[in-house]
């Protein structure tokens, strides 16, 4: 006979070992701790030039003066700076180059071609390849999608030898 038996007495043993295996067991509780920890989320100054028209061409004679028109340039500047942006554009170089070049030498200065931004409020401006100029800028944040910037541009066609001249532009968005 088993010890809880003598102690408890045969019957008695029996009576109790049936009750606890009738009774519902309840779950053992697991032991907890709990913390916590404090998230921050640093957002910097971004600010992107996205959607620049790749080429542009100007077609005429010497002495016209085309324009692009009804197709300016066009981009979108987007940033979160409340400050806002600058939207510069300046010449890689101080000519326009012939295709035919070096046969051709006739070159046309940069400064020749004008442009006519936000900023110039329908006065145009020559380009420069020393100093960049300023054709859009806002004192505050784009919106969400971006700002889209529009830049009309012109040249009086100077007397030169039949070719396409071209030449690069560098658009510069800056925050401020």
């Amino acid at each position: 006979m088993h010890l809880f038996q003598r102690l408890c007495g045969g019957g008695a043993a029996l009576a109790l070992a049936a009750a606890l295996a009738a009774a519902p067991l309840s779950p053992v509780s697991a032991d907890t701790d709990a913390g916590n920890t404090i998230v921050t989320v640093q957002v910097d100054t971004a600010i992107t030039l996205t959607a620049l028209t790749s080429s542009f061409a100007l077609t005429g004679i010497p002495g016209e003066t085309p324009t692009t028109g009804a197709t300016p340039v066009t981009m979108t500047v987007t940033t979160n700076n409340l400050a806002g942006y600058n939207v510069t554009v300046q010449a890689a170089a101080a000519n326009l180059v012939g295709a035919l070049a070096p046969t051709n030498t006739d070159v046309i200065p940069v400064s020749s071609l004008q442009v006519d931004g936000p900023v110039q409020g329908g006065t145009y401006a020559s380009i420069s390849n020393t100093t960049p100029l300023v054709v859009a800028t806002k004192p505050a944040a784009s919106a969400v999608g971006g700002d889209e910037i529009d830049n009309n541009y012109r040249i009086t066609i100077p007397f030169v030898e039949p070719d396409s001249y071209t030449g690069t532009l560098n658009y510069i968005a800056t925050t401020l």
